[in-house]
């Protein structure tokens, strides 16, 4: 009797169709409702000027010029709270080779009078790599610059003062 009992209950559980199953307590809608953002992932929506494919507005350009030949990637710069520092960053693309790409960096920042700092060998995966700091320390520049392919690719990121004309 048992037997025929589970065999019965069995039988009536499986089906081809697929389950649903609706929480208890919590309304259909809520279900089906896209999420809704808590937070902005910028806090000022005019803090921050990125752009693609050329130097954002306020990129300090007499200080940090695109090398000849480069395409700029992305580029952004925003003023550093509380100081008179800007926060950049630029990765671009060169068919430059490493040295003479990072010698183009190079170049302007140190006439600029920062003093150059380079490692005895780039970190992995680096074709070059270098950093730049001026004055007290508080300017200060990382650029890497990476070769895949006979296509390189400059970073550079940092914190610098604008150039006053």
């Amino acid at each position: 009797m048992l037997a025929v009992l589970v065999a019965g209950a069995a039988a009536a559980c499986s089906t081809s169709a697929p389950a649903t199953v609706t929480p208890t307590g919590a309304p259909t809608s809520a279900l089906t409702a896209a999420p809704e953002p808590s937070e902005t992932l910028l806090p000022d929506a005019d803090a921050t000027a990125s752009t693609v494919g050329r130097l954002a507005d306020g990129f300090p350009a007499d200080l940090l010029p695109v090398p000849a030949g480069a395409e700029v990637l992305v580029s952004s710069v925003h003023p550093v709270e509380g100081s008179d520092l800007l926060d950049v960053s630029l990765n671009l693309r060169s068919e430059q080779d490493a040295a003479a790409l990072l010698d183009a960096v190079r170049a302007p920042l140190v006439a600029a009078g920062f003093a150059e700092s380079a490692p005895p060998s780039p970190e992995g995966g680096l074709a070059a790599q270098s950093t730049f700091s001026r004055g007290d320390g508080s300017e200060l520049l990382v650029v890497g610059v990476l070769d895949r392919d006979g296509v390189r690719t400059l970073t550079l990121g940092g914190q610098v003062r604008p150039t006053t004309a």
